[in-house]
């Protein structure tokens, strides 16, 4: 069975093909899997803007499945049956493309030139995310199903992340229930997963998510954005404690009884310090890499607090991590020795680090555990930014 896999929930514009025996629990085979940054683009608005977003993902979609037709080995010159075919069928195409012009004419073009590739079905990431990058992807689904008449495979984009740690083979008996915690810039969220496809929210955060906190952390510091990398990246620096800063933040919500989050706080208090202190303070590196060590280390002991109180409570086998956060090598250093340490009972999986952030082998692998009985038309398939396991 082979996918191909869509992925434009906010600002990098994903396309993959995957290829698997059946076996849900075998390794799966990534023919594919590019990505298309946006990062360049939002530098300067210091964070992601929507509208910017949206049309960048219009103007990128098809080079991107060129490419990862291409690197699949699936890219061949069409005959003149498929050029025919178009003219037949441009009408509907046009309609389905009617809010994307821009990328209508650039699909346009790619169908009329290459063959229909060797795949099954159409995977794509309907939420949640931004609305208006989600309906870029969808829509450019929709017009592939159509023309290809391939069905379609909506993805939940927060599923799709805990999928990433099936790419790898997991023995089935080993893994429910399983205590999911998917943290990233849009979302930080603790799951009971007790099979695939039954979800139970624990707990959520009640404002920022741990990426953003680390993305406005950045922000206030100077550092510009993306803010998680430079964060963990200034906090690897940190070597000696510099007493006369007397850096205090607060680890936000980590003795209440729920398994929600919160690190608008957190941003706050580090707004705060920052205003306090003198000109040259600010400026010092030694500042700066001490904050972000101390940032840092706050959101990782409120996220392992949080997800180990849940593995005990609710008996858990597996405990799952997932997200760009994820990618955090210090979250992942820690991650699995607190749980090595206080639940030894318990297997601890991480996905590979280029398979946290976003990208479209996840939302790929996310369709074995849902064909066939998820297939839907395309004229069925929609987008919806806040939507839930």
């Amino acid at each position: 069975m082979r996918v191909l896999a869509i992925e434009t929930s906010c600002d990098d514009t994903c396309v993959a093909v995957l290829k698997t025996n059946g076996d849900k629990f075998s390794r799966f085979k990534i023919l594919s899997n590019i990505i298309s940054s946006q990062v360049e683009v939002h530098k300067k608005w210091g964070g992601v803007y929507p509208a910017l977003a949206k049309r960048e993902h219009q103007k990128n979609l098809t080079p991107v499945l060129f490419q990862a037709l291409k690197k699949a080995g699936m890219l061949k010159k069409s005959k003149t049956v498929h050029k025919i075919k178009f003219c037949l069928w441009s009408k509907t195409l046009k309609e389905i493309l009617s809010r994307e012009e821009n990328l209508y004419k650039k699909l346009k073009k790619f169908l009329k030139k290459y063959q229909q590739p060797n795949v099954d079905v159409i995977a794509v990431t309907a939420g949640p995310g931004l609305e208006p990058c989600l309906w870029v992807g969808v829509n450019f689904a929709k017009a592939l199903s159509y023309f290809w008449k391939l069905p379609i495979v909506p993805v939940n984009h927060i599923e799709a992340h805990i999928i990433a740690n099936w790419i790898l083979p997991v023995g089935e008996s080993q893994i429910f229930p399983a205590i999911c915690l998917v943290v990233s810039g849009g979302h930080t969220q603790l799951i009971l997963m007790k099979k695939f496809g039954q979800y139970k929210i624990l707990g959520e955060t009640r404002d920022d998510a741990a990426g953003e906190c680390f993305d406005k952390v950045a922000r206030i510091l100077g550092l510009g954005y993306p803010g998680g990398p430079i964060v963990a990246k200034m906090a690897t620096k940190f070597k000696i404690r510099n007493l006369k800063f007397e850096i205090h933040l607060p680890r936000p919500m980590i003795y209440q009884k729920n398994y929600d989050f919160s690190f608008s706080g957190l941003k706050t208090t580090v707004l705060y310090d920052f205003k306090n202190r003198s000109q040259k303070i600010r400026k010092s590196k030694q500042y700066i890499q001490q904050m972000c060590a101390e940032v840092q280390q706050a959101v990782i002991d409120v996220l392992i607090h949080k997800t180990l109180k849940a593995a005990r409570n609710y008996k858990i086998k597996t405990i799952i991590l997932g997200g760009g956060v994820a990618a955090n090598a210090e979250l992942r250093k820690q991650f699995k020795e607190k749980v090595k340490k206080e639940i030894p009972d318990s297997k601890c999986y991480i996905p590979d680090s280029k398979l946290c952030t976003d990208n479209a082998a996840m939302v790929g692998a996310a369709v074995y555990f849902h064909w066939p009985k998820d297939k839907i038309s395309q004229q069925k398939t929609i987008a919806k930014a806040n939507l839930r396991l």
